[in-house]
């Protein structure tokens, strides 16, 4: 009976050394092993084995983590109150760095990410804000990228989501836009008066240098008029008021 009692104890603590010894990491972990607080080479993936109680395993995740940005109320360049948040990709490339540099990797790159934003985004002007997200994602990311380098980070997207600008300045700029788009109009149809302008001109200069298309042009008018309802056309041909013409042209012409 003491034989088996002591073959069970046995058992159960070679299953206990087993447990606590052995260790399964995923194909995107990696294990950073310290051995009495020594740093050993990298461990995974698949089995690893651990001397029990002298070695310690922290397992590293390689995937990228998608950070969101809580909203940071910064002031623009042009002195525009603003509430914006953004999202980070990023992801460990260097596993032993991200232990060893730093405590908490997730959280002190959250707290770069947030330091940047309000720093990169408060020498913008509101309207680079709105229009130029491409250019100031990147300096973002560039910024972010470069301090989290040293703790083996590699930082692959700055995204802006939203900026949030007081309701006063959002009326002022929709009643800016809105009298940006007239003035556009006005634009385009004084232009388009001008150049029907000039083709009359032309065709008026066409027309009296050739009596035949004049002739054509009075014809052609007619039956244009003709055509429409409660019109009634008395044609009248322009031998008769052409010595009309003449005279009203002679009469202007200085002596």
């Amino acid at each position: 009976m003491t034989v088996a009692v002591v073959a069970v104890v046995l058992v159960v603590v070679v299953a206990a050394v087993a447990i606590v010894s052995t260790r399964v990491l995923r194909e995107y972990q990696r294990g950073v092993l310290f051995r009495l607080g020594r740093l050993r080479p990298l461990a995974g993936p698949g089995l690893v084995l651990l001397l029990p109680f002298i070695d310690r395993l922290v397992r590293v995740d390689l995937r990228t983590v998608t950070l969101t940005i809580p909203p940071q109320e910064i002031i623009t360049r042009d002195n525009v109150p603003a509430r914006v948040n953004a999202v980070a990709y990023f992801r460990v490339v260097e596993p032993t760095l991200a232990v060893t540099e730093v405590e908490a990797f997730p959280v002190a790159t959250s707290q770069i990410a947030q330091t940047t934003l309000r720093s990169v985004l408060g020498k913008a002007e509101l309207d680079t804000l709105l229009s130029e997200r491409d250019e100031l994602n990147d300096n973002l990311r560039r910024i972010i990228d470069e301090q989290t380098e040293p703790w083996g980070i590699k930082v692959t997207t700055v995204e802006i989501k939203d900026v949030e600008i007081p309701e006063a300045m959002q009326r002022a700029m929709a009643r800016a836009a809105e009298a940006e788009r007239e003035r556009r109009a006005k634009i385009i149809a004084a232009e388009g008066e001008f150049q029907a302008s000039q083709k009359l001109l032309e065709a008026s200069q066409v027309l009296s240098r050739n009596p035949v298309a004049m002739q054509l042009r009075y014809q052609q008018t007619l039956v244009e008029l003709g055509g429409e309802k409660h019109t009634v056309v008395f044609p009248l041909p322009l031998d008769l008021i052409s010595p009309f013409l003449t005279g009203t042209q002679n009469e202007g012409e200085p002596d």
